[in-house]
């Protein structure tokens, strides 16, 4: 099978197969099977042209993807942050439609850091933030309508929590975002406010969504700082944080919001379908 990848050809069978086909075709006689063994040995040729052009199409970009990657991440308050994409050959066995090496993300998240492997020293925030770089990294350019983030908010808080709510609320000036968090900082930012539920009815779980507006999103806000005890001072707390989140203040409008909070009937029946594929990923949890 042969599928066009950002220009280049890519075979799915693994070139160990086209190995052992043409060894087998070697045993067997008849002109047939010569002919037949002589196309494999050009298939496997022709893999290997190609997924050597694969192969420098990757190192050709991986010092833009890494540049960029740096730039978004130092918006997120990983001012030190620098990255490299390293690249090993794989062996014959393992090589097939996606070529004939692996790449793997080095990371130095602090200043004066040895870069090492991204997945075996980020901690939980740090990751956090990468993966919000690299998912906006990799939507830029896709053309993509709408973005989900599920846990972006893990191991931060503070000032960072507050850089990244403004990153996502920045994001929504060019996409829809649908974002699930637990954090006050980020959930002040959004245009509308879901609380989604869930509740054992008769045996079964269900999860429910309410959107939140007016009082009930302050009361919302208040519980994501305070907890269920709720004083005047935590509602005040909240209503400034909804106050910063708010349109104006110098930020641009989220996409498709207005002036009404409300959204057209189609946007509406849109969203809906967004949150009922959140609610599935939720009960899988």
């Amino acid at each position: 099978r042969d599928s066009s990848v950002t220009g280049v050809q890519t075979c799915a069978l693994p070139i160990s197969a086209l190995s052992r086909d043409a060894d087998l075709l070697r045993d067997a006689s008849g002109d047939g099977a010569e002919a037949a063994a002589r196309r494999v040995v050009e298939a496997e040729a022709a893999y290997h042209q190609v997924a050597g052009e694969l192969s420098a199409r990757r190192r050709d970009a991986a010092p833009e993807f890494s540049r960029r990657l740096e730039g978004l991440v130092r918006e997120l308050a990983l001012d030190g942050a620098r990255f490299e994409m390293r690249f090993a050959a794989v062996d014959d066995a393992d090589a097939g439609e996606h070529g004939v090496d692996v790449a793997e993300l080095y990371a130095s998240l602090n200043r004066g850091e040895d870069l090492r492997p991204l997945a075996r020293m980020a901690s939980g925030g740090e990751l956090s933030r990468v993966m919000l770089a690299l998912k906006t990294l990799s939507f830029a350019d896709s053309g993509s309508a709408t973005l989900v983030f599920d846990e972006v908010d893990a191991g931060i808080g503070g000032r960072v929590a507050d850089v990244v709510g403004e990153r996502l609320r920045e994001l929504g000036g060019r996409f829809q975002v649908l974002c699930i968090t637990h954090l006050a900082q980020i959930a002040a930012r959004g245009t509308s406010h879901f609380q989604i539920t869930k509740r054992v009815d008769r045996g079964r779980t269900r999860t429910l969504v309410a959107r939140l507006a007016g009082e009930a999103r302050v009361v919302e806000i208040a519980r994501m700082i305070g907890g269920a005890t709720q004083s005047d001072a935590v509602r005040a707390t909240a209503r400034d944080l909804l106050a910063g989140g708010a349109p104006g203040n110098g930020r641009r409008k989220a996409k498709g919001e207005s002036e009404s909070p409300w959204r057209s009937e189609e946007h509406t029946s849109e969203l809906q379908s967004h949150l009922n594929l959140v609610c599935r990923l939720l009960l899988e949890k």
